[in-house]
């Protein structure tokens, strides 16, 4: 089945072997986050390869990881700076992404430019859920063509992925349609000043209110 409801802790938990198995077969997956529709692998260099591919980007435009809590990301290698450690503490779960150093058991072809890899643990109940029962770090990436806009429901997303679903390489899990939620903030702490990279469903001045002389 290619599409499956996503949208009670009944559908989260009737979901689970059908990912776990997808996901175990190189599939990749649709999702509903705490801001829009993602697409995603597992972090695998093949998988993440064969996402690029689907969403029309070269290889090496990084993506970012969802995690279930912040131990699946330090198990993965990724390094909490101080900063990085109020940041998540004050906003996790939630739409904070933070790019953290470290991650040698990772993709190289997750890291950007300033050689950290985003992650980013999701207050999507169902999302964190799946990821928890999966096990590990699942990738994200907007539901869309590089460029184009991105999906408010999954009816976009089958017009947008036809063969894709229509093959079985997409899996797609219908979490109704998303409300306009801006895309997470971006918060790169990988050096000893943390800098903002973009101002999403987090404004600057909230990041300070919690945050204080930790926040970019």
């Amino acid at each position: 089945m290619t599409v499956l409801p996503f949208r009670t802790r009944g559908d989260y938990e009737a979901a689970v072997d059908s990912v776990r198995t997808h996901l175990g077969r190189g599939g990749l997956l649709s999702y509903p986050t705490e801001t829009v529709y993602g697409l995603g692998s597992r972090a695998r260099p093949a998988e993440v390869a064969a996402l690029a591919a689907l969403k029309g980007r070269a290889l090496g435009g990084p993506f970012l990881l969802l995690v279930a809590n912040r131990r699946m990301a330090e198990e993965a290698g990724l390094v909490f700076s101080p900063a990085a450690h109020v940041l998540s503490e004050a906003f996790w779960p939630g739409p904070l992404t933070l790019i953290l150093p470290g991650g040698g058991r990772l993709p190289d072809t997750l890291r950007g430019r300033e050689g950290g890899i985003a992650v980013r643990w999701t207050s999507h109940a169902g999302m964190a859920y799946l990821v928890g029962q999966v096990g590990e770090p699942i990738t994200s990436t907007s539901a869309n063509r590089t460029g184009g806009p991105t999906a408010p429901g999954v009816g976009a997303i089958l017009d947008t992925f036809p063969e894709a679903v229509a093959d079985g390489t997409l899996l797609v899990l219908d979490g109704g349609v998303l409300g306009n939620v801006p895309p997470s903030t971006i918060v790169d702490c990988t050096t000893p000043l943390p800098r903002l990279v973009r101002e999403g469903a987090l404004p600057r001045a909230e990041l300070h209110e919690r945050a204080g002389r930790f926040a970019p």
